[in-house]
């Protein structure tokens, strides 16, 4: 990636649960996003992070509501459902756990601060990389969503995400690894 403040990578939650075509929170397009992570990766060398979704030990608040619904997540942090895929599991040096949607954090932050430009990808667009996007976005840094390293609950659910984090402009921008990787994911003008 060239151009600009070295930026740093976030991969989002690219874990079996949401690979496995037979797990109720499947992105049936997640080995397109896993292909376009894959090609982002070199790019950024020691400036990826890799994210895990957990689910809590005690669920609190409205998270009771919402593990009542999805009780198969309910699952300690070693659970086969929340290991990266293997492909990502062998490269992650650096991996931040959160029992929410979310990965904005301290942590996080402290990763991406020299630059201050962040690149997201991975799973579920709807969802945990909207949270991530929008938080991190409301911190000062510019987001950079790589559409085609991102899968969602569906191709419908993908599409709207984008197109709501394509609305902060010019805090959240939905870009392509093509564009990334050439370095023309700056703003012009």
């Amino acid at each position: 990636m060239t151009g600009g403040a070295p930026a740093h990578l976030a991969v989002i939650d690219m874990q079996h649960v949401f690979a496995d075509p037979t797990s109720p929170w499947a992105a049936p397009r997640y080995a397109d996003a896993a292909a376009g992570v894959r090609r982002l990766l070199p790019a950024f060398a020691d400036r990826v992070t890799f994210t895990r979704f957990l689910a809590p030990a005690e669920p609190i608040g409205a998270w009771r509501t919402y593990y009542d619904r999805w009780p198969f997540a309910v699952r300690p942090p070693e659970a086969p459902l929340w290991r990266l895929t293997d492909e990502f599991a062998a490269v992650a040096r650096d991996v931040l756990d959160a029992p929410t949607f979310g990965k904005w954090s301290p942590r996080l932050a402290e990763r991406v601060a020299p630059g201050r430009r962040l690149v997201l990808a991975g799973v579920s667009t709807d969802c945990c990389v909207l949270s991530t996007a929008l938080a991190a976005a409301d911190a000062g840094v510019e987001v950079l969503v790589a559409a085609d390293a991102c899968a969602g609950a569906d191709d419908a659910a993908h599409t709207r995400a984008l197109e709501v984090m394509d609305l902060y402009r010019p805090l959240v921008r939905v870009t392509d690894v093509a564009e990334l990787l050439a370095g023309t994911d700056r703003p012009s003008g």
